[in-house]
């Protein structure tokens, strides 16, 4: 295994410093609030920075068939007695103008144990919020389908929050593929 990650510490200030620009913005969780959510049995959520060149990106966006709109993923290991729970994804995609900041959580299998809304920022679209429609995520892998229409019902009157959160857990699963495939 070749050792591509950094470990680091840091804010995420891009969801306070976008949060505070919106009339609308609403932030629910704070990173740390979801990494206890999601995993709360883990001791320690230490912050992976892998190494991706252009070309690997370009392959995991090929792989999710979307193409990433943040270059920067944060990603922690979710760990107790140093043995890996899974990983927390925080990403942010366009809803229809604003940013919404969310959070995947990945199984060591690679199946998602969850998704949560961090900070919505527009004034419509909020119902991607709705515990039933995240569930819809619920273990699914990078060889799932993942679409809009298929197997992740679209939600009326958010269809480009839908559709741009759905794009963004495929690409998270491409990612969580990619670099669980380094480490076998």
């Amino acid at each position: 295994m070749t050792n591509r990650f950094l470990i680091a510490s840091f804010p995420l200030a891009g969801i306070a410093a976008a949060a505070a620009g919106s009339a609308f913005a609403v932030e629910y969780l704070t990173v740390e609030a979801a990494q206890r959510l999601m995993f709360p049995s883990a001791s320690t959520y230490a912050l992976e920075r892998p190494k991706i060149t252009p070309e690997q990106l370009r392959a995991i966006d090929a792989g999710a068939r979307a193409t990433s709109q943040a270059r920067q993923f944060l990603i922690f290991r979710a760990e107790a007695d140093q043995r890996l729970l899974g990983r927390i994804y925080v990403d942010e995609v366009i809803g229809k103008s604003e940013l919404i900041t969310y959070a995947v959580a990945v199984a060591p299998d690679g199946a998602v144990r969850q998704v949560e809304i961090l900070a919505y920022r527009e004034s419509h679209g909020y119902e991607v919020r709705d515990p039933r429609w995240r569930a819809q995520f619920i273990g699914k892998r990078a060889s799932s389908r993942v679409m809009v229409g298929d197997d992740i019902a679209n939600i009326s009157g958010a269809t480009l929050s839908s559709r741009h959160v759905t794009d963004g857990v495929r690409r998270i699963l491409a990612l969580d593929a990619w670099l669980r495939s380094d480490e076998t």
